[in-house]
């Protein structure tokens, strides 16, 4: 019932329209014997819920202002696993927890070595894309525009969550600015440009001028660390999330 140390392989990072995977359970554990770090990652846990760890998912943590994907494991028609949260481990590193319950007309639950089928909410996984989406496509127009007219101006922070989706920018923007930043948002949706997304190490974010983005376990370990750009990826997971294939697709049908 204990969790071993592997990584979490992340399939979602190499296809992003894989929505239903087989994966090996490699560990399940009661939500009251979790470590207490990982408790505090699912507030709503309870005696009746348990994180489940596999080989690889197609399920996304919570990061990145977004929330995780949801969805159900199951095993045959006999067991049903409901996940409801998804956090990367905070005691194993590059574990990924899958939170949840099980459904109570399961027949049991899941024991180390099962293979079993992942199923994500697609509509969910979908709508979180757009939002997540839209808040760069926000962000890049109102840098765009901003820049260099606001002293002090950077981009703080973002939430994608669907009540509460919004950007955060430092310095004042005075409201004369609203209908520039929406006709600029406008014009980049309308070019339905292709949202692309590639892996940096380090010197890459130095040699395009952005060391501010730099992730934080490199600021933490220092260029010693030797991290490679495959584990840059697990790094910087955020950034390469859940986004959609075209701009044009954040604006409502």
């Amino acid at each position: 019932m204990g969790s071993t140390a592997a990584r979490t392989f992340l399939a979602f990072h190499h296809n992003a329209k894989l929505y239903k995977l087989s994966a090996v359970v490699l560990a399940i554990t009661p939500f009251p014997a979790l470590a207490e770090a990982n408790k505090l990652l699912f507030k709503k846990g309870t005696d009746d819920d348990f994180a489940v760890v596999t080989g690889q998912t197609i399920f996304h943590p919570q990061g990145g202002g977004q929330p995780s994907d949801e969805g159900v494991m199951t095993k045959g028609d006999e067991i049903v696993f409901r996940v409801s949260m998804v956090r990367m481990d905070a005691v194993n590193d590059g574990q990924v927890l899958h939170f949840g319950r099980f459904d109570s007309s399961s027949s049991s639950i899941f024991q180390d070595g099962d293979t079993i089928e992942q199923s994500i909410d697609v509509e969910k996984r979908l709508l979180y894309s757009r939002l997540h989406t839209a808040g760069h496509v926000l962000g890049a127009a109102v840098r765009h525009l901003l820049e260099k007219e606001i002293p002090g101006f950077d981009e703080l922070k973002a939430s994608h969550f669907p009540d509460s989706a919004a950007c955060e920018f430092q310095g004042s923007i005075e409201g004369k600015w609203k209908e520039p930043i929406q006709q600029k948002v406008d014009e980049y949706v309308d070019k339905a440009m292709p949202v692309e997304v590639d892996f940096w190490d380090e010197d890459d974010f130095r040699k395009n001028g952005l060391e501010r983005l730099i992730p934080d376990p490199w600021r933490r370990r220092g260029r010693s660390s030797g991290w490679s750009k495959l584990q840059a990826r697990r790094c910087i997971r955020a950034v390469g999330r859940m986004l959609i294939p075209r701009i044009c697709v954040v604006r409502p049908r």
